[in-house]
């Protein structure tokens, strides 16, 4: 048996007639839609109950019957939990001994949001969407929309720039009034530019990354919280420095000679950044109990660069000669090397001490 359901998720037929719920048979269905359509005329669910009719009507090659199934009022969630209980309830009615086969019919993409509820129950042939022709597809546009506005990911992505560029007039009024007429569209296009790259790459993500591992850093008692702090702000006074220094050189200067004067003026500050925040990195993996010997070779390796690059942008800027850039150059190899070999031979001698002390039986006991 095919079963023609009509569907109306909303039940605009039980809240606007006297017509208990669900409907089955051809007549019924046929009194219920004139009970609807004389009580609101431009109900779309007028046309879907006849357009049940109709379709049982085509169909002469085996046993039809057609039905009406509402929701409630009430949202989705509810309305399909009792479109699905009708179902169950019209199925329960029908007196077929062969399988039943269904045929929705809705009045737009609303109500098909009930179609897993009823596929659960009965297997479904296919669905038929009525829409008046003078409206076609009004219904499912309001939907699309309305579910693309209720998805905060997507509204975010969307709202945000249009409110951007609706904002557009407004800011350029309010800074054409402080008397910067050319700033305006600058800075609107600046801010709309820095929202589409942090959306790109995923800037929200990484920044709800770095505050969540600051919040575990402040209530951890993380000492390279400080040192971090500490780090950034040499690395601004190096920048500044660094552009004091290329400032000060005679022009007018090449292109490695400008690299050279920057990086000779930030230089220090950068190698001191480096040092803080190793240092603090250190302290926090002793106090975690997760220290190696071989964690210090960091401020060294720090302090071997600093002094390899000061010494090649003061050759390259002509106030240091060849003979001092090789002492340097050499200096920072040893100093490299150095603090690695010293370091691996004191981590593998108390290696070596911490097994000796255990023995073959495990720890010792005094």
């Amino acid at each position: 048996m095919l079963l023609v359901l009509c569907v109306d998720l909303d039940d605009d037929l039980g809240r606007k007639t006297d017509v208990e719920t669900p409907v089955v048979g051809r007549d019924n269905v046929v009194d219920a839609a004139v009970a609807l359509a004389s009580a609101d005329p431009e109900d779309s669910d007028v046309n879907v109950l006849f357009e049940g009719v109709h379709i049982a009507d085509e169909i002469d090659d085996e046993p039809v019957e057609v039905a009406a199934v509402t929701g409630v009022d009430a949202g989705d969630v509810a309305a399909n939990r009792a479109v699905g209980e009708e179902v169950d309830t019209v199925l329960a009615s029908l007196a077929a001994s062969e399988d039943v086969r269904a045929l929705v019919v809705t009045d737009g993409a609303q109500d098909e949001s009930v179609v897993p509820v009823i596929r659960s129950r009965i297997r479904i042939d296919g669905v038929r969407r009525v829409v008046v022709r003078q409206a076609q597809d009004l219904e499912s546009m309001y939907y699309t929309i309305k579910q693309v506005l209720d998805d905060p990911e997507t509204r975010g992505t969307i709202l945000v720039p249009l409110g951007i560029l609706l904002l557009i007039y407004p800011m350029t009024i309010a800074v054409e009034s402080l008397g910067y007429p050319g700033s305006a569209l600058g800075i609107i296009s600046g801010l709309l530019g820095l929202y589409v790259l942090a959306r790109g790459l995923g800037a929200e993500r990484l920044l709800d990354r770095a505050v969540s591992r600051a919040t575990s850093g402040f209530y951890g008692g993380r000492i390279t919280i400080i040192t971090y702090v500490v780090a950034a702000a040499l690395l601004a006074i190096g920048g500044v420095s660094g552009v004091t220094a290329y400032e000060a050189q005679p022009k007018p200067l090449s292109v490695v000679e400008v690299l050279a004067a920057l990086v000779n003026g930030a230089v220090q500050w950068f190698a001191a950044a480096g040092i803080t925040s190793s240092l603090g990195r250190v302290t926090d993996e002793y106090l975690n109990g997760a220290f190696e010997w071989r964690y210090l070779n960091a401020p060294f390796y720090v302090l071997a660069i600093g002094g390899v690059l000061h010494g090649l942008s003061a050759f390259f800027l002509g106030s240091r000669t060849l003979e001092y850039l090789a002492i340097v150059l050499t200096a920072g190899t040893l100093l490299g090397l150095a603090s690695t070999l010293a370091f691996a031979i004191a981590e593998s001698r108390l290696a070596g001490a911490e097994r000796h002390n255990q023995g073959p039986g495990g720890p010792s006991s005094e």
